[in-house]
């Protein structure tokens, strides 16, 4: 007998030789395809007339066609920058984006997102740091079916879960900057604690001066909350000291910015009379003055490549055709102008 009705996914799936979810990767525009496979589903889609039905498909998969985006992060330029990463992987596709801002520090954190997961009915979720560094997160989240990626400065589960960057290394590569310049008294800002970020890159920094043979007085570090604020404040207790760093490296460029301006008010010239570095690249960092020589951390590709990893369901691992996401990415130095060797 004829088939009668509108064609299905099933129908292009069978007719082109592939997966379902190869045609669903094709109806996303995911880029983890190869031409000929693409064009090959694109065609039959195309004769068939096939239309997708998101609401059907969201019933069968008993998922909505949301993606979210969980986090706790004090630092609003950096919230900023991982939703452009989500937005770049979704565009043209039919998921969504929701963000939901949680309390880390509440009793009820787990419970409240609990509630917010199986409520909205997420296709998967992107975890910030530091909620992300909480394993009590990712098991609730495998525990009700709801497929993840965390997001950290270290590898904290499997790749497939995962996109880290090399915090560590690339924070000892800064500070071997400074020493190369001539710096002795080299002071840390660090991050402030319960964040892997912040202890990864004070490990580098204490790597750095250790293989140089300096040492680091307890005197030389200051903590901060990774806002302007905090670095003002942590820059005023370095320089207090006597004698005074004649660098500073600060665990992000919110806080070094407060560095420049502490600076400022006491008469010091950045960086002739103090050099500084940041971590992140924000866009604060080219534009104040001087322009900030800084970590570029790649955190709005590491956001694209963990929303990728989600809409394409490369965990699944059963098809040849998908390429996969990275889950490491290289934090690189930016030399800018705020570095200088010392007059001392």
């Amino acid at each position: 007998m004829e088939k009668t009705g509108q064609p299905t996914i099933n129908d292009v799936a069978r007719i082109a030789g592939v997966s379902k979810k190869t045609v669903s990767r094709v109806i996303n525009r995911s880029p983890l395809l190869n031409d000929d496979t693409r064009k090959r589903v694109e065609d039959v889609i195309g004769q068939l007339g096939y239309i997708p039905n998101p609401q059907a498909r969201a019933l069968a998969l008993r998922r909505n066609f949301l993606i979210g985006l969980v986090h706790g992060n004090p630092n609003a330029q950096t919230v900023m920058n991982v939703q452009q990463g989500m937005l770049e992987a979704i565009q043209d596709t039919e998921f969504e984006m929701v963000v939901r801002p949680v309390d880390r520090g509440s009793p009820t954190m787990l419970d409240d997102l609990r509630h917010f997961l199986e409520r909205q009915r997420l296709f998967g979720v992107l975890l910030m740091p530091p909620i992300s560094e909480n394993d009590s997160v990712a098991k609730l989240c495998d525990a009700i079916g709801c497929r993840y990626v965390r997001m950290g400065s270290a590898m904290l589960d499997r790749p497939e879960n995962m996109v880290a960057s090399n915090d560590r290394e690339a924070v000892r590569t800064a500070v071997d900057y400074l020493i190369e310049q001539g710096h002795r008294r080299i002071g840390l800002i660090a991050g402030p604690h319960g964040f892997r970020s912040a202890q990864e890159r004070r490990l580098g920094f204490e790597e750095a001066l250790r293989n140089a043979g300096i040492p680091l007085p307890r005197s030389m570090i200051a903590e901060g909350t990774y806002r302007f604020e905090s670095g003002m404040v942590a820059a005023e207790r370095l320089l207090d000291l006597v004698p005074r760093p004649t660098a500073i490296f600060s665990s992000n460029d919110e806080m070094a910015a407060g560095v420049i301006h502490a600076a400022h008010q006491r008469g010091l010239e950045v960086p002739r009379d103090l050099s500084v570095i940041g971590f992140d690249d924000t866009p604060i960092a080219a534009h104040m003055w001087p322009p900030l020589t800084t970590v570029r951390w790649p955190i709005a590709s590491m956001a694209r490549s963990a929303a990728l990893k989600m809409i394409t369901g490369i965990a699944d691992n059963d098809d040849n055709d998908a390429v996969q996401e990275p889950s490491m990415f290289l934090s690189t130095l930016i030399r800018r102008a705020s570095v200088a060797p010392p007059t001392e």
